[in-house]
């Protein structure tokens, strides 16, 4: 039985009553029918006798200040630093996901610290965060807390970001957009269907393309990763068709990051993904038209930089988070030949604060 006198346990958003005592949650596309008594899929919104509630407004599981390129966001405001936070719980149920410890945390596991929108903020801009950030567990799940903080820190002169895996429900992706500046979306093995039911408990990654139109149309700036995890889903027609996808869908300026694999959770016995496949990868996503093509958590690798896609020229010289060396005119300008880098903001250099434990 849950006791709903605590202050993390609130209202739910996006939900509707399907009669006796039974609701339907409609925040993600799993779209979950809950009995009372019963949670969804994210084991952390819970039906109490008709009404929807979720479990983790403001119980963080963790509060960092992150450089914004650990998103990775290597073509939104570069060089600031993000408030990045997460609560526990998950609607996917990924077998090698490297923060199982905290999204695989559901029901009676939950945990963590409780934060009010307005103390989040206040400690952003103590430390000097640029922006907050949603991530480390599938922010859709703290919708409600997400929102609040969102708009608060709006106000307040900060920017938004947040890392999904694009399942939340394109009615709560219109009502979070205008406070919602940019997000990095999420893919797994290439998108590929089998893939997503198998290893990641996931019906159909379609919606996640639906998710990516409508932040494209709500002007939300939007990079897209894509995990590739050795022997199951680093299959060479997937990242040629998600590749061409994007180009067509978002366009070819997009920032496509590929991200090397690391043995985790459950798929533990796995090797790191081979930097040749991830190389072979980015080939594919090149020569399918993507302009800004990374490889992510290979650190020291020549596709960690961007380059001007009309002369090559190395503008901007990355190692892992950090930059190194920045060669752009004022708005982002190619100095060689004058060519326009789809990338919103200009580095002024990063502000190096540590959070204390308060």
């Amino acid at each position: 039985m849950i006791e709903l006198n605590k202050p993390w346990i609130r209202p739910a958003r996006h939900w509707i009553s399907l009669g006796d005592g039974k609701v339907r949650c409609n925040l993600c596309y799993k779209r979950c029918p809950i009995v009372s008594g019963g949670y969804g899929a994210c084991g952390v919104r819970y039906n109490d006798d008709g009404t929807l509630y979720t479990l983790v407004y403001g119980l963080l599981t963790a509060v960092n200040l992150d450089p914004i390129e650990k998103k990775p966001l290597m073509h939104f405001m570069p060089g600031s630093s993000v408030l990045s936070i997460s609560t526990a719980g998950c609607n996917f149920m990924c077998m090698f996901c490297q923060n199982w410890t905290i999204s695989q945390s559901r029901r009676g596991d939950v945990y963590g610290e409780y934060y009010t929108p307005e103390k989040l903020v206040s400690i952003g801009k103590k430390y000097g965060a640029d922006g907050i950030s949603y991530t480390y567990n599938e922010p859709t799940i703290f919708y409600e807390y997400m929102y609040d903080v969102a708009k608060l820190a709006k106000r307040e002169g900060m920017f938004n970001t947040m890392v999904t895996n694009g399942y939340i429900t394109e009615e709560a992706l219109v009502e979070l957009a205008p406070y919602m500046d940019a997000a990095t979306v999420d893919f797994k093995g290439g998108g590929n269907l089998n893939f997503y039911r198998k290893f990641m408990g996931v019906p159909d990654p379609e919606p996640i393309f639906t998710t990516l139109k409508v932040m494209k149309e709500k002007g939300i700036f939007v990079e897209v990763t894509n995990l590739v995890v050795p022997k199951y889903g680093d299959d060479v027609n997937d990242i040629k068709k998600l590749a061409r996808w994007i180009s067509e869908n978002l366009g070819p300026e997009t920032p496509f990051h590929l991200l090397r694999f690391y043995p985790h959770y459950m798929m533990s016995n796995l090797p790191p993904t081979p930097i040749e496949t991830l190389e072979k990868l980015a080939d594919i996503a090149i020569n399918e038209g993507l302009k800004h093509v990374y490889l992510g958590n290979v650190p020291g690798h020549e596709l960690e930089h961007t380059y001007c896609p009309n002369c090559g020229t190395l503008l901007v010289r990355r190692f892992g988070f950090d930059i190194l060396e920045w060669d752009l005119k004022e708005g982002n300008i190619c100095p060689k030949c004058g060519y326009k880098v789809n990338i919103v903001g200009s580095y002024k250099g990063r502000k190096r604060r540590f959070l204390e434990w308060w």
